[in-house]
């Protein structure tokens, strides 16, 4: 799978548009997980690997993407997330409060 990029053809997108390139990039297998466990302190290879039980393959391949889409750096210590990466995590704190409401039966139904 190519590292999606803004004007190009991405899964449910011909157009390209960044939201829609963000919602390929993130829902990839193990994306979110290591933008989750990287919102601590940087995690080296096997540590990461550890924390979402991945495999070596898809783990390097995620990273790859991650890197190369701006959201991940990797330096002494490890990998960790970029300026971009942790202003993506908070952009995502309101859908996770909802999620969080949403699983306790907190949420009302919507309206028809």
């Amino acid at each position: 799978m190519k590292i999606p990029t803004t004007g190009t053809p991405v899964r449910g997108s011909t157009t390209g548009r960044p939201i829609m390139v963000a919602l390929d990039l993130l829902g990839r297998r193990a994306a979110l997980r290591i933008l989750w466990e990287l919102r601590g302190e940087p995690l080296t290879f096997r540590a990461l690997q550890q924390a979402c039980d991945s495999n070596p393959s898809l783990l390097n391949t995620r990273l790859k993407e991650l890197r190369a889409t701006g959201l991940l750096e990797h330096a002494d210590g490890g990998y960790r997330l970029s300026a971009s990466g942790r202003q993506l995590l908070t952009a995502m704190q309101p859908l996770y409060d909802w999620a969080e409401l949403w699983q306790g039966g907190d949420v009302p139904p919507a309206r028809p």
